[in-house]
């Protein structure tokens, strides 16, 4: 059974600086015609960044919409015709001063796919070479170096609780190659 659902009209309702929504008038596999809201957003980046002694570099920093700090992998919004992998090297030494000598992709994900239409790509980062960090200027972080196992007890707690976050570290402990993990950070990253 096919269930796409076909964009009839759109008209834009609100455009900001992050995101712009809109209301299409959809039509369904059954002919039957309905409304959806959908939020439009350039995407983003999140990355996964072990040092050499089995740590994740994580930033902490304070999220207005929900009115808290999180601990946070560090990620960000793709620049307009920005490619992911540049976004996350940008992002990578923005928030951390790091550079990256590993950059392995892990995939996508779609953090509210039923009204957003925002994809995050998912990146590891070894070899690690400490620089300045050098944030946007509205933005207050401060980075801090955690073991693997404390996250995973802070996720099991509930104490982090960003989405992209529990998500790029499960598939960084997941997916990244064991070879290469080990190799690039002394062997120390708790995987099993």
């Amino acid at each position: 059974m096919n269930y796409t659902e076909r964009r009839v009209s759109s008209e834009v309702v609100f455009r900001g600086e992050v995101f712009s929504a809109r209301r299409d008038e959809a039509a369904l596999h059954t002919g039957k015609r309905v409304t959806r809201e959908v939020v439009e957003h350039s995407g983003g980046v999140v990355i996964a960044p072990f040092t050499n002694d089995g740590r994740v570099l994580m930033v902490r920093q304070y999220r207005y919409a929900i009115g808290e700090e999180m601990l946070e992998l560090p990620a960000g919004r793709l620049e307009p015709g920005e490619g992911h992998r540049k976004a996350a090297r940008r992002e990578l030494s923005e928030e951390t001063g790091c550079s990256a000598k590993h950059l392995l992709y892990l995939g996508v994900i779609y953090p509210s796919p039923g009204f957003c239409e925002e994809a995050l790509h998912l990146y590891v980062a070894f070899g690690l070479k400490r620089g300045e960090a050098h944030p946007d200027e509205d933005e207050f972080l401060a980075v801090r170096a955690v073991k693997v196992e404390k996250v995973l007890d802070l996720i099991r707690s509930n104490s982090i609780t960003d989405a992209k976050t529990i998500a790029g570290i499960f598939r960084a402990l997941l997916c990244a190659p064991a070879d290469e993990s080990r190799k690039s950070s002394g062997g120390r990253i708790a995987r099993e």
